[in-house]
């Protein structure tokens, strides 16, 4: 049985997680994940983050309805990073879009890839 407590934790016992949608393999976000919030992930299937700025868990969708659904979850060869595949309901983002990652820097200067969903 995988116990969450084996992953490797930062020095705030946290670590990065990806969320990629399960049919685009889109990058949708990056958040965080502490022991605890993997264990409710996992029990639920409703994708549980820990909030650096709110010091609390976050059930991704909630408040907004955009909801991430567990799919699978994965983490590195190095055990601290975690993919989380997700269907995700509406944008991932909070500023309406549906990927956090909508702007490129290839070129030099910022270019927005994509504009919110209304």
């Amino acid at each position: 049985m995988f116990d969450p407590q084996t992953l490797k934790y930062d020095a705030k016992g946290l670590l990065p997680v990806i969320a990629q949608c399960a049919e685009t393999h889109e990058v949708l976000m990056l958040a965080w994940m502490n022991a605890e919030a993997v264990t409710e992930t996992l029990r639920s299937r409703s994708v549980t983050y820990w909030s650096r700025s709110r010091q609390s868990f976050w059930v991704k969708g909630a408040t907004s309805g955009h909801r991430q659904t567990l799919v699978d979850l994965r983490y590195d060869c190095d055990q601290d990073c975690l993919l989380a595949i997700v269907m995700q309901e509406g944008p991932a983002c909070h500023t309406n879009r549906r990927s956090c990652f909508y702007t490129s820097v290839i070129m030099g200067n910022p270019r927005e890839l994509s504009q919110p969903i209304i």
